[in-house]
């Protein structure tokens, strides 16, 4: 991995910028290019090099090349993507292939740019690539707060919460749940609370959010977020 610094130090909370690539001269040129426009930088000489040696939950972006020996940038991206990296990807390329930039944007990459990049090009590629990886882990970080949250619900009110969401009336879920409608109200009323929900919009929104759409996902799921403390 290339450690060395230029004059011009990134800032604290600044994004990596991962650069993989078997050229030395290419890594280096990009790493005082990321560094300049006060980004930190990394590099890889391979695929396998960043797997073994990356911190895959940095804040950031990754420039790759396409063609390396022992792991391609194409097959690093599908690793990346098995193991739900939220590290985007801009692909470099010395080679312009049709095929391949299909490939590589339908996997999910930012951007699939030919070498000699324009910086220009390159740095605004960067730059929307950091802007997807702060959403994304913003998203991840409200997922899991929801399903923390989803945790302190017992069984039975994680049960009404799923009926709820799908827009059933009161009495209704209590026909299919066995109960009466009076249950169901004190149910929704904690729901509520322990939720820290204001509405039933806010409550559709949350499962939403943890992918919980209609009463299939409490058959489906098997089990539920009370049963996992």
């Amino acid at each position: 991995m290339d450690t060395l610094r230029t004059q011009k130090t990134a800032k604290p909370d600044a994004a990596t910028v991962f650069i993989v690539d078997d050229e030395p001269a290419v890594r280096q040129a990009l790493a005082r290019l990321v560094r300049a426009a006060g980004h930190d930088a990394q590099g890889f000489a391979s695929g396998r090099e960043f797997l073994d040696r990356s911190n895959r939950d940095a804040f950031g972006c990754i420039v790759l090349d396409v063609t390396m020996p022992e792991c391609t940038g194409l097959e690093l991206q599908e690793i990346l993507t098995a193991t739900r990296s939220l590290l985007p990807i801009i692909f470099l390329t010395g080679h312009a292939d049709v095929p391949q930039a299909v490939r590589a944007l339908k996997g999910g990459a930012v951007d699939f740019l030919s070498k000699p990049v324009e910086e220009g090009e390159l740095l605004d590629a960067i730059a929307r690539a950091i802007r997807t990886n702060r959403l994304a882990r913003a998203r991840r970080a409200q997922r899991a707060h929801d399903a923390e949250a989803l945790r302190l619900l017992t069984a039975r009110e994680y049960e009404v919460f799923v009926h709820v969401v799908t827009g059933k009336p009161n009495k209704v879920i209590a026909a299919d749940l066995g109960t009466c409608e009076q249950t169901i109200k004190v149910h929704r009323g904690r729901i509520m609370k322990k939720l820290q929900a204001d509405s039933l919009v806010e409550l559709v929104r949350l499962a939403d959010r943890v992918g919980i759409r209609s009463t299939e996902a409490w058959t489906n799921q098997g089990s539920h977020p009370a049963e996992l403390r």
